[in-house]
C-alpha cells in the first residue's frame, strides 16, 4: 500500500514537470507585456488620448474642505436631490449616508478645532494686540460660516435617511 502511494506520489510530480511549463507558456511574459504597454501609450498619445491626472483636490479625502471653498467663493454645492433619482439600491443608500455622515463628523471636528484655536489677546498685551484679534474674530466668522453649512449637511443627510426610509429599507440602510 506505501509502495502504491509513493508511486502515485512520483507519478503526479512527474507530470507536474511536465504539465507546469507548458501551461506557462500560454501567457506573454512580462517583457512582452511591457512592450505592449509602451506601444498603447505610444498610440494613444498619437491619437491625442491623454491619461487622466487625479488632484488631491479630487480625492474626496477633505469633501468638507472642498465645499467649504466653493461656498467662501460663492460657488454652490452641487445637492443632489434624493426624492428625484426614483428607487435606489440599499447598497447605494447606504454608501451614500455614510458618505454624508462622515462630511457631517468631519465638518464637526473641523468646527471644534477652530473653535479650540481661538484665543484673543488679554488686556496686558503689549504689542500687535489688534492685529491678533482681529484675526480671531476673522476666525469666529469663519466658525459661524461652518456652522450654517454644518446645519446644511444635516439637513440633507436626514432628507437622504426619510427618502431611503420611504423606498421600504430599513434601519440597517438608513441609519447605519
Amino acid at each position: 500500500m506505501a509502495r502504491l502511494r509513493l508511486f502515485l506520489l512520483l507519478l503526479a510530480a512527474g507530470a507536474s514537470l511536465f504539465v507546469g511549463p507548458a501551461a506557462c507558456q500560454d501567457s506573454p511574459s512580462l517583457g512582452d507585456l511591457a512592450r505592449q504597454q509602451r506601444q498603447q501609450k505610444a498610440t494613444d498619445a498619437q491619437e491625442g488620448k491623454t491619461p487622466k491626472v487625479i488632484t488631491n483636490e479630487q480625492i474626496p479625502e477633505h469633501p468638507v474642505r472642498a465645499a467649504l471653498v466653493a461656498n467662501s467663493k460663492g460657488e454652490s454645492t452641487p445637492t443632489p436631490s434624493p426624492s428625484s433619482e426614483g428607487k435606489q439600491s440599499a447598497e447605494h443608500w447606504k454608501s451614500q449616508i455614510m458618505a454624508q455622515k462622515h462630511q457631517v463628523a468631519s465638518l464637526q471636528r473641523e468646527i471644534d478645532d477652530l473653535n479650540e484655536s481661538i484665543r484673543f489677546a488679554p488686556a496686558n498685551c503689549a504689542a500687535n494686540c489688534v492685529g491678533w484679534n482681529e484675526r480671531q474674530r476673522e476666525k469666529e466668522e469663519r466658525v459661524d460660516r461652518m456652522r450654517g453649512q454644518l446645519d446644511d449637511e444635516k439637513h440633507r443627510l436626514d432628507d437622504m435617511q426619510e427618502t431611503a426610509r420611504k423606498q421600504g429599507y430599513g434601519s440597517s440602510v438608513y441609519d447605519p
